[in-house]
């Protein structure tokens, strides 16, 4: 079953929020687990007074000496299990790493976000080389706007594109309801339209996004499966 994980080496981009819009996408219909290793503990804060729906739980009780247990264990009873992550040097982001099956790196659209990105993306680089494991990972654009698409922010994401970076085709855009999950302690699906402006563009977009990442880890999946079959 997949491990998702989350990491940013900066702050302020949203990785939290990709996160839980991502978990409760499945939680719908799968239970999903939620290991919340963040120091700040942001989602174990929003859920201790949420009204989460049943099929998804939070472990908050974290730390690099039993990141890979809580992962196994949580792996072993849910189908989808998220990590939302601090930056890329702590041991515990790298010990995560190991055990995902998809590495997500958030960044806003600015020249300083894609060199903290590329950075990201060469810890992982030295990590396939110490362990001889691949990992599969995609940069997602987020906290732009969903109108303007500046010069400066198509520059930026078509030079990963063709320093070959993956790039995730959805982007997270800046939202009032990507804000009020927090705020009034609801998944985004069980907010009140009439408190929240444009929800439904809201909700097509964390769709759109969780779309996205299950066709990507059925990619992956497919390509292994070949890829044993010519092997055996």
């Amino acid at each position: 079953m997949p491990t998702i994980a989350f990491i940013s080496p900066k702050g302020g981009v949203g990785k939290t929020t990709a996160a839980v819009l991502l978990a409760s996408q499945p939680a719908r219909g799968a239970k999903v687990s939620v290991i919340d290793a963040d120091p700040n503990h942001p989602i174990a804060a929003w859920a201790k007074d949420a009204a989460l729906p049943d099929n998804l739980s939070i472990i908050a009780d974290v730390d690099e000496d039993n990141i890979l247990d809580w992962i196994e264990e949580a792996a072993a009873k849910t189908p989808f299990v998220i990590v939302d992550l601090e930056g890329t040097a702590a041991k515990i982001a790298m010990l995560a790493v190991i055990q995902a099956d998809l590495v997500i790196i958030l960044m806003k659209g600015s020249q300083l976000n894609a060199e903290q990105a590329s950075r990201a993306i060469r810890v992982l680089k030295q990590h396939e080389k110490m362990t001889g494991r691949a990992v599969l990972y995609g940069a997602l654009l987020s906290r732009n706007s969903p109108i303007i698409r500046t010069r400066a922010m198509g520059h930026i994401q078509d030079g990963l594109v063709d320093s070959g970076v993956p790039m995730f085709k959805a982007q997270l855009h800046q939202r009032e309801a990507f804000r009020a999950i927090f705020s009034f302690r609801q998944t985004l699906e069980e907010l009140d339209s009439k408190n929240v402006s444009n929800l439904d563009k809201a909700i097509a977009n964390a769709e759109q996004f969780a779309v996205e990442v299950i066709e990507t880890l059925r990619a992956q999946c497919s390509a292994a499966a070949k890829a044993h079959e010519v092997a055996a």
